[in-house]
């Protein structure tokens, strides 16, 4: 889906400049082919726009400017290149023998394992096994994923001897909470850690009809039903990361499930959140046995 996007994105492009390139104007034909493939960008400009009123007096407006512009570049990334070009370019890594405590990397609605390919080498020179899944059907029901991490889970219990990290971005943060709900106990995991994870849903996901989509709004019955099975105590295994800037799970208190330890990366949209330096940092400090 994502290559024919961007293949559609290239040929309207390239129809609309060539038009005026061929009409005698052909700075202005460049101009217009470059807004039209980056048209997507000033959707993503009214949403992080819209922040000022959802997290009204947690963010101004320049702070949200160069917060979009990020964001921007992070997407063309993740998205023209990294996710349908080298979903499978970097291999999960699970040596036979190690000592070293491993990490199960869940993306979110819309990606596969593609956006962990700047992670997976650093967590590997590291010395951390690790397994990224692109968790199917990508449209279908969140509980379908459990089945897939609770196989990751076992896999990297097995190769390492120890409960393992996992670490979720936007959605990914929910299906663990579906893991949990079917397969979770204290102990089989060493922590949680959720990226800009809607846990109380996101206005933003009306605007999507998809079934996982739908199970992501606000007061949706399936949240609903979802927190009704959790203990008052799970909160305290999650590490929730969240930000004011975030455009895509506002308002911002969305992203921090009850109990849990919430930690603000200021300035940072929804997708920069994975490639945010300090909770990489934060993440490796985690996987430190104690002194």
């Amino acid at each position: 889906m994502q290559r024919w996007q961007l293949l559609a994105r290239l040929l309207l492009a390239l129809v609309v400049g060539g038009w005026f390139w061929r009409s005698g104007s052909p700075g202005l034909g460049l101009l217009l082919g470059a807004l039209v493939f980056w048209s997507y960008g000033l959707v993503m400009l009214g949403a992080f726009m819209s922040l000022l009123r959802t997290n009204r007096g947690e963010v101004g407006v320049p702070k949200l400017l160069l917060a979009c512009w990020r964001e921007l570049l992070v997407c063309e990334w993740v998205f023209a290149w990294q996710q349908p070009f080298n979903e499978h370019r970097v291999a999960d890594f699970l040596p036979a023998q190690t000592a070293q405590r491993g990490v199960l990397l869940l993306h979110g609605y819309t990606c596969n394992r593609g956006l962990w390919n700047d992670w997976m080498p650093r967590l590997r020179r590291a010395g951390h096994p690790h397994i990224a899944l692109s968790m199917e059907p990508a449209f279908g029901s969140i509980d379908a994923y459990a089945d897939q991490i609770e196989s990751a889970v076992q896999r990297l219990t097995d190769a390492t001897g120890q409960a393992p990290l996992i670490v979720a971005h936007s959605m990914g943060g929910l299906a663990a909470r579906a893991w949990w709900r079917r397969f979770g106990a204290s102990g089989s995991v060493l922590r949680i850690v959720t990226l800009g994870t809607p846990h109380a849903g996101t206005v933003m996901a009306r605007f999507s009809p998809a079934f996982n989509a739908r199970q992501m709004r606000r007061r949706s019955p399936w949240l609903a039903e979802l927190a009704m099975h959790e203990s008052s105590a799970l909160g305290a295994e999650f590490d929730c990361y969240y930000s004011e800037s975030d455009h895509i799970v506002c308002p911002m208190g969305t992203a921090v499930l009850p109990g849990s330890r919430a930690i603000h990366i200021a300035g940072t949209g929804h997708l920069a959140l994975v490639f945010n330096a300090r909770v990489f940092s934060d993440v490796l400090s985690l996987l430190r046995p104690p002194p």
